[in-house]
């Protein structure tokens, strides 16, 4: 089995004031909560009013190079902003859901700057020590939200260009870990790599199979070495 590498961690927070001034907001999104491999990724950004941002929107509305450009202007305009992760095994362990939160919940307690009010794009909130509102759809309706959703989905989609490089046969730099019918074909292939979450159904079922197969392997390679060793015996 080929050994596992480390990815390289994720990007650093950019350095913020060192003072929380009042009344801040924060928005944060996730990505990554549908793929069957790979870390879900979470974002928290506190916008700077007096330095506004154009073109803001929901990331999925947004061109891969016009996400990656937003990017860029995103850190170096917003008074604060850190992205963390829930990694593959604590989706398996916790579920999606649950890992999805403690992700956007590292977020926000990696930002230097504490919000008074963290606004959250869907209908779950994570357990933080600040008020928070969830907005359905908030990436599109919320500028700070519309700003993690990009932050969170370039990390998430340059992670998967990395992985790329290491199981070039799954095709993560297309899909980006989404079940489309490449990747399940993939799957049934190669089976699972050690990115892939054993708890998602699809990824489940190629391990079982693998799982089932391995006895009877086993056995054709006893069948045949016994064979092997009687021609011997019988030369």
């Amino acid at each position: 089995m080929r050994s596992r590498k480390s990815l390289p961690p994720l990007p650093p927070e950019q350095a913020c004031l060192p003072w929380h001034p009042p009344g801040l907001v924060a928005g944060v999104d996730e990505a990554g909560r549908g793929p069957l491999a790979g870390p879900v990724v979470a974002a928290a950004v506190i916008l700077d009013d007096l330095n506004p941002i154009e073109g803001l929107n929901d990331s999925k509305k947004l061109t891969a190079a016009r996400r990656e450009a937003l990017y860029d202007e995103i850190r170096a305009k917003a008074l604060c902003c850190s992205i963390a992760e829930a990694s593959v095994e604590e989706i398996d362990r916790l579920n999606i859901l649950q890992a999805t939160l403690l992700a956007m919940r590292r977020a926000v307690l990696g930002l230097r700057l504490k919000p008074v009010l963290v606004l959250v794009d869907g209908n779950q909130l994570p357990v933080l020590d600040v008020q928070a509102e969830a907005i359905v759809k908030g990436d599109s309706l919320v500028q700070a939200i519309s700003a993690a959703s990009i932050l969170a989905k370039v990390t998430r989609d340059r992670w998967c260009e990395r992985l790329h490089e290491q199981y070039p046969e799954y095709g993560f730099d297309g899909h980006k870990g989404y079940g489309t019918a490449a990747h399940l074909a993939a799957l049934r292939l190669h089976g699972a790599c050690e990115e892939h979450r054993r708890t998602f159904a699809p990824v489940a079922h190629v391990v079982s199979i693998a799982r089932m197969a391995e006895p009877l392997a086993a056995a054709r390679v006893a069948a045949a070495a016994q064979g092997a060793q009687a021609l011997l015996l019988s030369a």
